[in-house]
This record gives C-alpha cells, sequence and structure tokens, in this order.
C-alpha cells in the first residue's frame, strides 16, 4: 500500500498535468447554474426541457469502465451521480479527467440531466474544469477515521466522512436557533455584553487571565453571559434581555465541562424565581419538540420526560434525605467527615466548598426533571434571600440525569446585602479559593440606584449535549487540542 507521502507526490504530477492543459488548479471563478438539493428538486422540469445545467462539488466517487466514467459528486446541499462519456466531452477532456482526476477533488459539471436504465438521476457531462485539486486523499470512505485524537485534530475529516455527525452539528445550530426564537417571541431584546472583564462577575469559577495592552491591564475572559451587565440593563429601563454567546472557564474537563462553551442567559424584570420556572419549563419544552421531536430522551444510565412533572426538590432537604447532613446547622468537620465516609475527594476545606460537593454527590442520584430550590445563601451570593428563611434564597437550578442543566434565582437587589456577601467571597479568596466569586463594587453601586425586581436565568450546550446523549466535547465543531509534540 502507498504511503500518503507517495500518494501526495503522485497527486502533485497530476496538478502538473491540469496546469499543462491550461486548466487553473485552484481557480476562483465557479459558474454552476444550480446546487445540487435544487438539481434534485427540479430534476423532471430540467431533465424534460434538456435545458444545460452545471453542477459543482468535491468528487466522493469514482467508478471508470473504459469509455465511461461514472462519479458522485457533493456541494454540501446533496449528492449527484455523473457520467461522462467519450463521444459527449471532446477526446482530451475525457483523457484529462480519466489521468487527471481523483477522489476528493472539487469539479464543476456541465451538461444535461437523465435517468440511467436503473432510474438513477444522473447529469451526462457535455464539459468539466477543476476547481481545486487534492494533494491529499480522504479517510477510507466506510471506516473514516478512527483514533480519538485525529478526529478532533482533523475535524473538517471527520465531518465530511460521517453523515451523522453532519447532522448532528445541523441540529445543535437549530438548538440555538429555537432558543433564540422563542425568546424573541416572549418580547426579549438581544444583547451584546463585554467578553472582557476587570472582575468575572456572575457565577464561581476560576477565570482565564490575559493583559490589555493599551490600558496596561490585566483583564479576564467572562465566565457568564454578562450576568452583571444584563442586570444593569435592568437598572437601565430594559425590561427583558437575553445573550446567547461564549463562556471560558479555566478548569478542568469532562464529559459535561469545557473551558470554552456556548450560553444563554435571560433577564426578567418584575418577575421572581417562580415566573422563571415557568417560563423555563415552556424553553425546555419548546426545543425538545421543534428539534428533537419528542419530550423523552436517555442519556447514560438515566431516562427523562421532559413533558412529565417537573417537581421542586429542595436543596437542604435532598442532602439530609440522601446523607443525613443538614448543611445549615452540621459542622465543617461533620460535612467533611460525611465526604470522607462517602469515598468523595474534594478541594478546598471552607464551608461553601463542602456544602457544595455534598450536592453534587446527591444530584447524580436524580433523573429529572426536576427544579432544585432553595440553596443555601452561602453558596448562592447573587440570589434574594426567602422570606420565611433567611439562610436559604429564591434559587432554582434545573437538574437532569443527575446534573445541572440551568442554573436561576430571583436576583438580589439589596445593595447592602450584596455588599456583605461580596465581603464574604473576597475572604474566600484571601484563603485561596480560586472558584469564589470576585466582588463587583461598581455592581454595588448599580444597585444603591434601584434595581426592579429581577428573575435571571442560564443554560449552555451541556444541555444539548445530554438530549443527544454524548460527551460535550463531541458536540463541538473545533474542540481545543494541545498541540502535537
Amino acid at each position: 500500500m502507498a504511503s500518503i507521502e507517495e500518494l501526495r507526490e503522485a497527486r502533485i504530477k497530476k496538478l502538473e498535468l491540469l496546469k499543462e492543459a491550461r486548466m487553473d488548479p485552484y481557480t476562483a471563478k465557479c459558474s454552476r447554474t444550480h446546487s445540487i438539493s435544487e438539481a434534485i428538486v427540479g430534476f423532471d422540469i430540467l431533465s424534460s426541457g434538456n435545458d444545460v445545467v452545471t453542477l459543482s462539488g468535491r468528487v466522493i466517487s469514482l467508478r471508470g469502465q473504459g469509455a465511461l466514467i461514472f462519479f458522485d459528486i457533493t456541494d454540501g446541499s446533496g449528492n449527484f451521480q455523473c457520467l461522462l462519456k467519450k463521444g459527449e466531452v471532446k477526446d482530451e477532456l475525457f483523457k484529462l479527467f480519466a489521468d487527471a482526476i481523483d477522489m476528493a477533488d472539487f469539479v464543476e459539471v456541465s451538461g444535461t440531466l437523465f435517468r440511467t436504465k436503473t432510474n438513477q438521476e444522473t447529469l451526462l457531462v457535455k464539459d468539466w474544469k477543476i476547481l481545486t485539486k487534492s494533494l491529499q486523499p480522504l479517510p477510507e470512505k466506510w471506516h473514516g477515521l478512527q483514533d480519538v485524537e485525529e478526529r478532533f485534530r482533523k475535524r473538517y475529516l471527520d465531518i465530511l466522512t460521517t453523515p451523522e455527525l453532519q447532522e448532528l452539528f445541523i441540529k445543535k445550530s437549530k438548538f440555538w436557533e429555537v432558543v433564540r426564537t422563542f425568546m424573541k417571541e416572549k418580547g426579549f431584546l438581544e444583547v451584546e455584553t463585554p467578553t472582557l472583564e476587570i472582575t468575572t462577575g456572575g457565577a464561581e469559577a476560576n477565570p482565564f487571565k490575559t493583559h490589555h495592552k493599551d490600558f496596561d491591564l490585566d483583564v479576564f475572559l467572562r465566565i457568564s453571559v454578562g450576568e452583571l451587565w444584563q442586570k444593569r440593563l435592568m437598572a437601565a429601563g430594559f425590561p427583558k434581555t437575553f445573550e446567547i454567546g461564549r463562556v471560558y472557564r479555566n478548569e478542568g474537563s469532562s464529559a459535561e465541562h469545557l473551558q470554552e462553551f456556548t450560553n444563554m442567559e435571560f433577564y426578567l424584570a418584575y418577575a421572581n424565581y417562580k415566573d422563571g420556572m415557568k417560563l423555563v419549563k415552556e424553553l425546555y419544552q419548546r426545543i425538545a419538540i421543534d428539534v428533537f421531536g419528542t419530550m423523552k430522551f436517555k442519556t447514560g444510565d438515566f431516562t427523562f420526560d421532559l413533558g412529565g412533572d417537573w417537581k421542586e426538590v429542595d436543596y437542604r432537604d435532598e442532602v439530609l434525605k440522601q446523607t443525613g447532613i443538614d448543611v445549615l446547622s452540621a459542622t465543617d468537620k461533620e460535612m467533611a467527615d460525611k465526604l470522607t465516609e462517602l469515598g468523595i475527594k474534594y478541594e478546598g476545606s471552607n464551608r461553601e466548598r463542602l456544602m457544595d460537593t455534598l450536592w453534587k454527590y446527591c444530584r447524580k442520584n436524580i433523573a429529572g426533571p426536576v427544579f432544585l430550590v432553595h440553596h443555601p445563601k452561602l453558596v448562592s451570593p447573587l440570589s434574594k434571600s426567602c422570606e420565611d428563611n433567611k439562610e436559604l434564597t429564591e434559587r432554582f437550578q434545573v437538574v437532569i440525569a443527575g446534573s445541572e442543566v440551568g442554573n436561576g434565582f430571583s436576583e438580589l437587589n439589596d445593595p447592602l446585602d450584596q455588599r456583605a456577601r461580596f465581603e464574604t467571597q473576597q475572604k474566600l479568596i484571601d484563603r485561596g479559593d480560586e472558584e469564589a466569586m470576585m466582588p463587583e463594587w461598581d455592581f454595588v453601586e448599580m444597585l444603591e440606584h434601584g434595581m426592579p425586581p429581577t428573575c435571571g436565568f442560564g443554560f449552555g450546550e451541556r444541555l444539548f449535549s445530554f438530549m443527544v446523549d454524548k460527551p460535550i466535547r463531541e458536540t463541538q465543531l473545533f474542540p481545543l487540542m494541545k498541540p502535537k509534540e
């Protein structure tokens, strides 16, 4: 079997043949009259009128039979069979095609449409030209790229040779299209907020840091989709806003976590977390039906039905039920001992991390969909406290398949309370907690000018990965890869 380098050398010789024939192997001009999908849809009319049709695409199969050469091309909208026949094209063009064209080349073909004896829609080629000469072959059709790392490094080949992967990304595009359409139908204004921030507000995560040369200032890539900025827009008088955008978190990778991903956040003035839950349930059900045509899904070992009941699960009660620990009254040592007993590794020994780790153990036993509600104030620094228990908050998270796929709350708009919570977060940072939330004192000043009662909510592409039952990395077009050594 020839090596890749030998195949490449052979193709370079064919490239020279095209040049000698005065064909530009990398032309910028394409004169197609129809996309392949248009030719398929209009086949009966185009073939009955004997119209000259010009198609363009990549050669994906090539079958020579003496005076006949059958080949298929694809342009992304569909595939089409073509026939090159001696006597129908100039002899020199027939020979040049036979000698110089390979699988993976891009060609332009002109001719008339007809049906073969087997009723196959076909273009009888009268003329052709090269559009792009490929110098390397495609992966073998039925096996494609087998090595996972190679698949991600050469994603263009992975997608090209895996039709179901193409469909996955078409579906993902529709996923965000449905979200955007839903929000606009509900009267939300789409906005754009900064991706470079002086402080990373809106979530608890380790940020990426870079340097702004003009200001000579260290800045961070955002870890939320403009949470504190969109709240400023509530104070500015916009009653409904949303944003879909990229988020960056300098943390570990897993089947559910990546360092760069897409999130959506909305903010709704004059509403609380109960109003948010109603809207979110409607949104998720719209996604399920419009994108997937079903409410029922399987993710890993879990099955869940978004059309069924979405019961509320109380954070404190659930942890107590599963572990015997009351997160409000237990000591730090009791929580740490319980984690050790359960065989759970945890980082950091501050109360917030211990509490959060206990909950993450518990959530793995919940198929959902459920709304997790009433998180302790310590793990919810931006959420309004419950009226009947100030140690708990009006927060809700969507839990399916043992994981959180959405987070929202009645936004804290008491500037004095917010200042106190930021001071608590600053103490955690001072003790080395890299995931504690950075205080944003300008945001506190904004609250002193007044922000209406507001519900905020956000979710990311993890939801899509759960709906298609794939690791999140598989659902990204170009996941970050380490350079080859």
